[in-house]
């Protein structure tokens, strides 16, 4: 009976020992495994752009003032009224204007009559100096009148010309056809033009088309081509993405504190109008672009072991991209050619990596740490 009891505490005593190792090998493999943060390759679309900020506006924008000075009696157009080539906008007083123009029409009428009586004059001479009655030098100073005279008719003629032009421009038209966006004068508002042309409107040619102006840094400038696409959000709507096309790339920088930047018009389709003049658009230009590409995480690119001594590189190529993957719980170096990246996301051409793969990007804690979970405590 004795030995039967022996042989059966042996059994349970080898059972305890079997799975106590069993259950040491597991956790010592699971907290290998779990020392590290794991990515899979895939196949995705990737998108490289740059980002920039920039400012709607208009296409063709007309500042509409005065050639002459006055005060504002009448208008006809107001903020965002649409309107027309040669459309009434508002008129000045023309009270002075008229009596101007009165004055100079009343000057021209007399210096008509003084030429009139130049030229019979001078016919009444040159008989009289056909005759006999009178010298060449007598003659001579009566055609001198008559040019003066006739230069003096051209004068005032010339003066009610102008003052008629004035009278004209007390009425401010429309150059051009589109939408009033600013109006900077009210009625009974004098404006002077003696030394500067004061702006009373603006008008939008066109709001169904915008630009953009957009700063770009001079690091990102080498990459942008004309017709190239640009998409962008505003923050009125910001679930919505736009879209353009880059139009012009200006040669002139804007330097601010040792930071060069250049100005990029982009032209932008606005036939709903829900884009207004002023917004801001947060820009992304699309330099390049491919679909259902091998892709890897920007992580796993940027991952370093934390005990580079216990790994294998032998097979790493010096100045080759190295990812490292997961196998056995250990990881492994891996060469990989890259392509273009989006900034989570890296192109993967060339290496011995395949879809689905296990990728390390991270790690939770070293192995040491982790293996020490099951240990006795010293009381």
């Amino acid at each position: 009976m004795s030995i039967f009891q022996n042989n059966k505490f042996i059994i349970i005593l080898v059972l305890i020992v079997c799975a106590g190792a069993y259950w040491l090998t597991n956790q010592s493999t699971e907290a290998s495994v779990e020392q590290f943060k794991i990515r899979a390759v895939d196949r995705g679309d990737i998108v490289q752009t740059i980002s920039a900020n920039g400012t709607l506006a208009p296409v063709v924008v007309v500042n509409v003032g005065t050639q002459v000075s006055g005060t504002v009696s009448k208008l006809y157009a107001d903020f965002n009224d649409e309107v027309e080539t040669g459309q009434i906008l508002a008129e000045l007083d023309p009270a002075l204007l008229n009596a101007q123009l009165q004055q100079s029409e009343a000057n021209l009428l007399s210096d008509q009559v003084s030429l009139k009586i130049a030229k019979n004059k001078l016919k009444r001479n040159q008989l009289l100096k056909e005759k006999g009655f009178i010298s060449e030098e007598a003659l001579e100073i009566v055609v001198q009148e008559l040019d003066a005279a006739r230069a003096q008719y051209a004068v005032s003629k010339a003066q009610v010309e102008r003052d008629r032009a004035n009278l004209d421009y007390s009425i401010i038209k429309s150059p051009i056809s589109g939408v009033v966006i600013d109006r900077d004068v009210d009625v009974g508002q004098t404006v002077a033009a003696n030394f500067q042309t004061p702006i009373l409107f603006q008008i939008a040619k066109d709001l169904s088309q915008m630009q953009i102006n957009i700063s770009v840094a001079e690091a990102d400038i080498g990459l942008l081509q004309i017709d190239q696409q640009i998409n962008f959000t505003v923050d009125a709507f910001p679930e919505r993405n736009y879209t353009g096309i880059v139009k012009q790339v200006r040669l002139n920088p804007t330097i601010q504190e040792n930071v060069v930047t250049y100005n990029v018009v982009a032209m932008v389709n606005n036939d709903d109008g829900s884009l207004l003049p002023g917004m801001t658009a947060n820009i992304r230009f699309v330099i390049n672009q491919k679909n259902a590409v091998l892709r890897a995480p920007n992580a796993a690119l940027r991952y370093k072991p934390k005990k580079p001594d216990e790994i294998d590189r032998s097979a790493i190529e010096p100045g080759i991209p190295v990812i490292y993957q997961l196998k056995h719980g250990k990881p492994v170096p891996i060469n990989v050619n890259t392509g273009i990246t989006d900034g989570k996301f890296t192109e993967i051409i060339d290496g011995q990596v395949a879809e689905g793969d296990k990728l390390i990007v991270g790690e939770t804690s070293s192995q040491s740490e982790s293996s020490s979970k099951f240990r006795f405590r010293m009381f």
